[in-house]
């Protein structure tokens, strides 16, 4: 069995954040989800991403990991793991593991090295000689804007694999929508995937999220931006205006003097999150249609007293 190196196979330094090692999940599960990347690989690149970031992303298992690595070990090497209920002897870069870690996760699911680190079970090599693990399934799902910010339920059709008569299988399946989540964020429905030999055995479900384009909000991140117009008299004398967001209306200041593109930040009005995401109102002026003869009027004064030249600075003739 070889020895692993997580943060390599993550590409984040031994030192990254919580949030690093998060951010940098997200990125490479978009990249490598088998929906998008067709290479041969992709499959098992994403399983072994999925294995990396359940031994970095969970505070003990992390801690355990990097005491064995601080020992020596490196990418490829070959590792034997010490004995059941044994702490490691002789050799100094054999780890203080047990054979198993005994948290009651699916540690079957991924490879015999996490296995012999954290599981009880066997790993994919043994699987052969035991009872048979069902598959993982991977699927995409288009929620909406208000699902991501706030939550909610969904009614699913899902496609499964064929079963052992080649028969296609369809599963109708009420799925929990976490609140917060962002484009290509992908969250598991633990037991969803086709059946194993027993229901603890069964495959597990991942879906990633796909956010709908929206009317109003346009979404990067947590960070969702509107265009608000603005009539010109509001930006020229500044207004209290009524500004939509995903939690409700919201009152914002524009300030006198503001310009077309002028960005006003409504903080945490974002997608929820560690910390939540902004809200940016990116000021749009707009010219009132179907003046009146009294309104022309007013605005041939206004740019007789005004005298402003917009275009000012882009001097003479060419």
């Amino acid at each position: 069995m070889k020895f692993k190196d997580y943060y390599k196979i993550m590409g984040v330094a031994p030192d990254a954040t919580p949030d690093q090692i998060k951010t940098a999940y997200r990125a490479l599960a978009r990249k490598l989800h088998p929906d998008v990347n067709k290479a041969k690989d992709a499959q098992a690149r994403f399983s072994e991403l999925g294995e990396a970031y359940e031994a970095l992303g969970d505070a003990p298992k992390r801690a355990s990991y990097d005491e064995l690595r601080a020992q020596g070990w490196r990418e490829g090497e070959e590792f034997h793991a010490p004995p059941q209920g044994a702490r490691a002897g002789g050799d100094p870069r054999r780890g203080p593991f047990a054979g198993g870690g005994g948290d009651g996760m699916d540690a079957d699911q991924f490879s015999d090295f996490f296995s012999s680190l954290f599981g009880q079970r066997a790993g994919r090599g043994r699987r052969e000689a035991g009872p048979q693990r069902g598959e993982d399934i991977h699927h995409r799902i288009e929620i909406t804007l208000e699902e991501a910010y706030a939550g909610g339920e969904r009614q699913l059709q899902l496609q499964l694999p064929p079963d052992e008569r080649g028969q296609a299988v369809r599963r109708s399946l009420r799925v929990t929508i976490p609140k917060g989540l962002v484009e290509g964020e992908v969250f598991r429905l633990r037991g969803q995937g086709t059946p194993g030999a027993t229901a603890e055995l069964n495959g597990n479900l991942y879906l990633e999220a796909t956010i709908a384009p929206h009317r109003l909000f346009t979404v990067d991140g947590r960070t969702i931006t509107l265009d608000l117009p603005l009539a010109p008299w509001e930006a020229v004398l500044g207004a209290q205006v009524s500004v939509p967001t995903l939690g409700g209306p919201a009152q914002v200041t524009v300030p006198a003097g503001s310009k077309d593109g002028q960005i006003l930040r409504l903080r945490g009005r974002g997608l929820p999150g560690t910390p939540p995401g902004d809200q940016h109102v990116c000021l749009r002026l707009t010219v009132p249609p179907g003046a009146t003869a009294k309104a022309e009027e007013l605005w041939r004064e206004l740019a007789k007293e005004s005298a402003y030249d917009p275009r000012s600075q882009l001097g003479g003739q060419p």
